[in-house]
């Protein structure tokens, strides 16, 4: 199964994850946003962080992501983008 197999089959638990660590508004950049993932890529999140934030982000979604999705799993929120690549990641994110 690809990666966007993968997301589209599992994105309702992918969402439901998000929403326990109190993150909404999931998108993915990176390679996978931009049709070019292998199958060893890895998956970069972006995401925003409501007020129920759990004591564990970004860690525990990380963890949890990665074992239901079997991958490595990078999680970024808006506000902790760098300058540098702020532009080009919001630009090319897209939703789950």
């Amino acid at each position: 199964m690809g990666i966007d197999e993968l997301l589209a089959d599992k994105r309702e638990e992918i969402l439901a994850i998000a929403a326990q660590h109190g993150a909404y508004n999931v998108r993915v950049f990176g390679s996978v946003a931009r049709g070019e993932a292998r199958a060893d890529s890895d998956i970069d999140f972006l995401v925003e962080m409501g007020e129920n934030r759990s004591s564990w982000f970004p860690v525990g979604l990380i963890l949890d992501l990665e074992d239901l999705l079997g991958r490595k799993v990078d999680v970024a929120t808006d506000g902790g983008l760098k300058d540098r690549i702020r532009e080009r990641v919001l630009k090319e994110a897209v939703s789950l």
